[in-house]
């Protein structure tokens, strides 16, 4: 099976994990710190705080933030579960924002008129935003909306490490008050599990870190009762376990002196693609020549009325010659838990753009023979010649 996507791991990440396990510290140490230094310096935020999960730094910026029971929180339905699901581990009410049907992000339009029609008390208090495929969204737009409607911003940013808007990669918190990023294995680079926030502002930092951590701090100058022996420590917060170790942290060091090649590999891919599907009734995601996108996805969106066959049968046919197509996504709010909790609206672009797209494999290492076979088997399924 050709995957959708898949990690590319190389002997010097081997070799940076053996280090770690040869060492004293698997976990607490100083590696975690050592990565959330290099991903700091790299996107030019001030702060890094490293997870064990992009869900859980999305639960941990919310908590952050300060979202409550009852408060509500706005993001797309065409996301992994996580981008709503932050909000509902801390209570509160999520609705959804159409997309644009041509660059598959936030519909800036869509948001400013569903921002109008809500009542003041009904406002979001943080909206994520998820820049989808590793194409960032429109956030210049979206920033002068926060600043008018005075919510928080979260960028799930978990498909853009490495994006830029204009020269500004995502994860400066330019536009943002916090930035997710995920290092799943299918992820612009890996940790095998983990996530990392970013931000700019160091009281959100020292919270995330406590949060992290059980609510503890071992840092005096932040003690309640002022006690600084060594064995001291205090529970301020209620937080989590959500630490990263340092065998992942290492993983991810490595990794990350290979993400411009990674990205740059997968842009290759999209732009074969391109070309080879040139006159075939499908639609690529519209990019912005502002942007750099990530290409964590390749996903095609199919003209159903000029294809010879039925969305289900060609994603069938696909899976059967072990073409490892998949669906990025299903709308949030048609999953069985959200349809529980309210009956939410249908999207019109977000349905549309779900019964027509697929993703289809795009991933550094990729062979040009598998390149070409997804090309001939999609052009012979869909052709109508």
């Amino acid at each position: 099976m050709i995957p959708y996507s898949r990690q590319k791991i190389t002997n010097k990440d081997i070799l940076a994990v053996k280090k770690v396990l040869k060492s004293n510290f698997l976990t607490q140490g100083k590696t975690v710190e050592i990565f959330e230094k290099k991903i700091c310096k790299f996107v030019k935020a001030k702060f890094g705080v490293a997870s064990s999960s992009a869900t859980s730094s999305l639960h941990l910026s919310c908590l952050a933030l300060g979202l409550k029971a009852k408060e509500n929180l706005w993001t797309v339905a065409n996301s992994f579960v996580a981008s709503a699901n932050c909000a509902r581990y801390c209570g509160a009410n999520v609705d959804f924002v159409d997309i644009n049907p041509k660059t598959f992000n936030i519909d800036v339009i869509e948001l400013e008129k569903k921002l109008k029609k809500t009542k003041k008390s009904e406002l979001p208090k943080i909206l994520v935003v998820v820049h989808f495929a590793g194409e960032p969204a429109e956030m210049k737009k979206i920033f002068k909306l926060k600043k008018k409607y005075k919510f928080k911003i979260i960028e799930d940013a978990s498909h853009a490490l490495g994006a830029k808007i204009y020269d500004s990669y995502i994860g400066s918190c330019k536009y943002s008050d916090l930035t997710v990023f995920s290092f799943h294995p299918v992820k612009p680079i890996t940790t095998a599990e983990g996530g990392i926030i970013t931000t700019n502002d160091k009281k959100l930092f020292i919270k995330l870190q406590m949060l992290r951590n059980h609510g503890i701090t071992r840092n005096h100058n932040l003690y309640k009762n002022k006690n600084k022996y060594y064995w001291y420590y205090e529970q301020q917060l209620l937080g989590f376990n959500y630490r990263m170790n340092d065998i992942e942290a290492a993983l991810g060091i490595s990794q990350l002196n290979n993400l411009k090649k990674f990205n740059a590999e997968r842009s290759r891919v999209v732009k074969w693609y391109k070309k080879s599907f040139k006159n075939l009734p499908i639609q690529f995601q519209l990019l912005s020549k502002q942007n750099l996108s990530t290409h964590h996805l390749c996903v095609v969106k199919f003209d159903l009325k000029k294809i010879r066959i039925s969305y289900n049968k060609l994603f069938e046919k696909l899976r059967k010659k072990r073409i490892g197509v998949n669906l990025h996504y299903l709308p949030i709010y048609s999953q069985p838990y959200y349809q529980s909790i309210k009956k939410y609206p249908k999207l019109k672009n977000t349905e549309a753009y779900y019964k027509s797209v697929m993703s289809i494999p795009v991933f550094p290492g990729v062979q040009n023979k598998s390149l070409t076979l997804v090309s001939k088997t999609l052009r012979k399924l869909i052709s109508t010649n």
